[in-house]
């Protein structure tokens, strides 16, 4: 029972921290965040655009589905796929010393040591809500 209700918590905070990204992007103009795209050095333009404007509404979708805790296994999975790839671009661009904005709550955050600790500390709260997402449904088979 506590872990359902620690379950419920979880999701919930991630979602909410997946809906809070998507709005700080929605609320300005997409070449702004693409900017922030462009400036990781690993994409050609128009996957720049691509992500620059499909990324937003992937995250509000991710954030309302784990709130929801519809298709919470494969919601949880695509959510830590999704923060850990861009936790190791970020580790990468920031090893080879790029002072780029991080672009993970929108326009005007410097990546640096603050940032990934705290994007780690994301993708591992991420895992910890698939893990309890698999072992739940494992639990009621």
């Amino acid at each position: 029972q506590i872990g359902s209700v620690m379950l419920l918590a979880g999701r919930v905070v991630l979602g909410g921290v997946f809906l809070y990204a998507a709005y700080t992007k929605l609320r300005h103009p997409w070449m702004l965040f693409a900017m922030s795209v462009n400036s990781y050095r690993v994409l050609p333009d128009w996957g720049v655009t691509l992500v620059a404007r499909g990324l937003p509404w992937l995250e509000l979708a991710l954030g309302a589905l784990l709130i929801l805790g519809i298709g919470l296994r494969f919601v949880a999975t695509a959510a830590s796929a999704l923060l850990a790839g861009f936790f190791l671009l970020m580790l990468r661009s920031y090893s080879q010393g790029l002072g780029i904005d991080c672009g993970c709550f929108g326009f005007g955050e410097k990546l640096g040591p603050r940032t990934l600790i705290r994007d780690g500390a994301l993708v591992a709260f991420s895992l910890v809500i698939m893990v309890g997402a698999f072992l739940k449904r494992r639990a009621r088979a």
